[in-house]
């Protein structure tokens, strides 16, 4: 049986979301099916009662997929509540290459990258550096506060 991962990120604003993540993970916004301008337009076609679409669900893409079709689909579904408590799970966003690249060289990329995501909306929570350990990330937060690493 073949299997596929969608993630799922509850927040109070896909949009900004969508454009964050697409940024920060190399995806692009999920077009809606063909035949479709919209995502709501096609859950509408599909039958899905209008008490069920918020107003603005679907009217600009609420999906991020990897253009090259390895990573999973990620979907960022409109909720009322906040987000309320440290995140039980986070993206780690590999740049620096591994433990084969000298530690000063990913020091440089993992720099980079988080001025980058700051650029587009994150949030620099702290630099990790563990010289001893050959160590270094950086801690950060996305634009609705979840917590996500760079190393």
């Amino acid at each position: 049986m073949e299997m596929t991962v969608q993630l799922t990120i509850d927040c109070s604003d896909p949009q900004r979301m969508v454009a964050f993540w697409a940024e920060a993970l190399g995806y692009v916004p999920e077009p809606p099916p063909a035949g479709n301008a919209t995502w709501r337009a096609y859950w509408e076609a599909m039958g899905v009662p209008e008490e069920e679409l918020p107003a603005g669900a679907g009217d600009i893409p609420e999906s991020i997929i990897d253009p090259a079709g390895r990573g999973p689909r990620v979907w960022f579904q409109r909720v009322p509540e906040p987000k309320a408590a440290k995140n039980r799970w986070h993206f780690d966003l590999k740049v620096g290459g591994g433990r084969d690249v000298p530690v000063e060289v990913r020091a440089q990329r993992v720099r980079a990258t988080a001025e980058r995501l700051v650029a587009v909306g994150a949030t620099l929570l702290q630099i990790r550096e563990e010289p001893d350990m050959e160590f270094f990330a950086a801690a950060m937060q996305d634009p609705e506060g979840n917590e996500f690493d760079v190393v």
